[in-house]
């Protein structure tokens, strides 16, 4: 499912105008975007968190010439889901890998 495909599915079930329901999305998105950005974690009840974890250096390789090479330190967003959302795609054990991303 793309964006466009989430704003017709939202704005059928809440009877809004696909206009409506894209200022909504976009705001929604931003949102979480700029909270992650001040380094907040954001959590959706029943659905999951998002949240900003520390990638450290690491040694890789060119996958072109195969020479060694530095990854730099970096931040990265990562999701979790919650256990609904778990439950809802099938999971048996949605409450044993919280450890997991």
């Amino acid at each position: 499912m793309r964006k466009q495909d989430l704003i017709r599915v939202v704005a059928k079930q809440t009877r809004q105008s696909e206009a409506q329901t894209t200022a909504t999305i976009n705001a929604t998105i931003d949102a979480i975007q700029g909270a992650l950005a001040e380094g907040e974690e954001v959590t959706i009840s029943g659905f999951g968190s998002f949240r900003v974890v520390e990638r450290a250096a690491r040694e890789g390789r060119n996958p072109r010439t195969g020479d060694k090479m530095t990854i730099g330190a970096r931040k990265s967003p990562a999701f979790r889901a919650g256990t609904q959302l778990k439950r809802a795609v099938g999971g048996d054990d949605a409450e044993g890998d919280e450890g997991e991303e």
